[in-house]
């Protein structure tokens, strides 16, 4: 609909300049006052009409009061006539009192006039125009009889061309928006090491069982590799975070759409960073709320909190999200509701749990207070937000994973050591990250390689907090799990009520080709 509002004339706006002459100057008028100059106009014209029409009823009336006057006296006015030679106007003006325009009136009458049917003729007219006289006069001296006339008019107006209105009038919607004209859907948004962005649709991607070697989602160059994915709507607004702790903005359309086994657009002709940044962190976003914070946590185990409505105006130059110290980076974002608990998880498998409060709101340029006290060598991968009803799941770069019940992660002070949260091996690999899983959801595991691929949640075994896990992916040597997400339900809901409805249109069409072919036949 939204495309025919705006490529057709289904939906029109066109604007009205509301300007006339008010006391012989132009002005700009609004509704109520154009309404109101143009019954004055009405009134002006009735009023310029009506006198008019009486100057002409008045100006006959009198030649008619003439003619009456010569038929009452019929045989003395015959007889001045026929006994003047050029003077018998003077003579008839003289005699019986006429005006100049009433003598002439006689000398024009026909002698047919002078039969008693024109006479009963004649004295109709002139009692008809006595009382237009009247009513003309009545007109002029009462404005509210006036205005009736008007209103009556307008009234036989309507009447007579009025019918019912074909359109709607409403206020100027203004310009349609080119997201009014995208269809709003869940899509991946996948970004590789060097900066390459693209969306995919979710449907692309089916679930198979753990253990599996997954699809290629992204063809990438050897130097290259995928380092991230997310889900989010076409139309949510995309903020992506780089490692010099600026911040810009997209909108999820606003991503070319590509093939699963497509590259993509580098971001550098999407965004305007600079040569030496890269995106590290990405956060989907539907609205900007002041009651809502962006929890920000660094490589070296920072962490800063601020209220998502200092990023609502982000130029296309992008904004500061946060200052970062030397040699330090941003690694992880996400929104919070002011009273949440948050699990910092670093590359070793440490992991601290400790609430939101203990962070207190800063301005968006600000540096951030410690969330974790980091081992040499050890730094800061991953944070999710806790929830009570989620399993906190670990996947490991050699594609190991388990699920963890959130109690065995106790509630620490900010700033603690925190404990271990899984048991890394040689087998297993360092950490790559931690997510909060529901009951129904999947996740999504991407290689170095770009190969992806789903599992559901409920696949993967749920054990202790220190434990290797099982294994999730099949890796070649040399291969590692990079990038992890999560698919929620109301995501997997809508992807199978669309891929419900392409079937069920795949078959409605293959019924009517089937249907043409029998025809076809019969003909035959």
């Amino acid at each position: 609909m939204n495309q025919l509002y705006k490529y057709t004339q289904l939906q029109e706006s066109f604007g009205a300049i509301m300007i006339a002459l008010v006391n012989g100057k132009p002005a700009v008028l609004n509704l109520q006052q154009m309404l109101s100059e143009y019954l004055k106009h009405q009134e002006d014209v009735v009023t310029r009409r009506t006198k008019f029409n009486l100057d002409k009823a008045e100006k006959r009336a009198h030649i008619l009061e003439g003619l009456r006057i010569a038929i009452s006296n019929i045989d003395e006015v015959i007889r001045i006539i026929r006994t003047s030679y050029d003077n018998a106007k003077e003579r008839l003006m003289e005699r019986f009192g006429l005006s100049e325009i009433q003598a002439q009136a006689i000398l024009e009458m026909q002698l047919r006039r002078l039969q008693g049917l024109e006479h009963e003729k004649i004295d109709a007219e002139y009692k008809d125009l006595q009382e237009k006289i009247a009513y003309y006069k009545s007109l002029l001296a009462d404005e509210a009889k006036l205005l009736g006339v008007i209103r009556d008019e307008m009234q036989d107006i309507k009447n007579k061309y009025a019918d019912p209105r074909r359109t709607q009038l409403v206020a100027n919607p203004g310009e349609i928006d080119v997201e009014d004209l995208i269809d709003e859907e869940t899509c991946v948004f996948t970004l590789s090491n060097l900066n390459y962005v693209k969306r995919t649709p979710l449907m692309t991607y089916k679930s198979q069982n753990r253990g599996g070697r997954g699809i290629v989602g992204m063809q990438t160059r050897d130097e290259d590799f995928v380092k991230d994915l997310f889900l989010c709507s076409t139309h949510d607004t995309i903020l992506f975070f780089t490692d010099h702790g600026r911040v810009y903005r997209l909108k999820g359309y606003e991503v070319p759409e590509a093939g699963r086994t497509a590259r993509g657009m580098a971001i550098v002709n999407l965004l305007e960073i600079a040569p030496d940044e890269s995106v590290t962190a990405v956060i989907p976003v539907k609205e900007f709320r002041e009651d809502r914070y962006l929890v920000m946590l660094t490589k070296q185990g920072l962490i800063k909190k601020t209220d998502m409505a200092s990023y609502s105006n982000i130029r296309k130059g992008g904004l500061i999200a946060i200052n970062l110290r030397e040699d330090d980076s941003l690694i992880s974002v996400m929104t919070t509701e002011g009273e949440d608990e948050i699990l910092a998880a670093t590359r070793n498998g440490m992991g601290i749990r400790f609430s939101e409060k203990d962070v207190r709101p800063m301005g968006r340029t600000a540096t951030g207070v410690k969330a974790i006290s980091l081992r040499e060598g050890d730094y800061l991968v991953s944070a999710i937000k806790m929830s009570p009803t989620a399993k906190v799941l670990n996947v490991t770069e050699k594609g190991f994973g388990k699920q963890t019940l959130p109690e065995e992660f106790k509630v620490q002070y900010r700033g603690g050591m925190g404990v271990k949260i899984h048991q890394l091996t040689e087998k297993t690999g360092l950490l790559t990250g931690v997510l909060m899983l529901e009951e129904n959801e999947e996740i999504m595991l991407i290689t170095s390689e770009g190969v992806i691929i789903r599992l559901r949640g409920a696949d993967i075994s749920t054990i202790g907090r220190v434990s290797q896990g099982v294994k999730l992916m099949n890796l070649d040597e040399g291969v590692s799990v990079v990038g992890i997400a999560k698919i929620t339900e109301d995501d997997i809901e809508s992807e199978e009520e669309e891929l419900a409805e392409m079937e069920e249109k795949a078959a409605a069409e293959n019924a009517e080709n089937e249907e043409i072919t029998v025809s076809e036949d019969t003909e035959a």
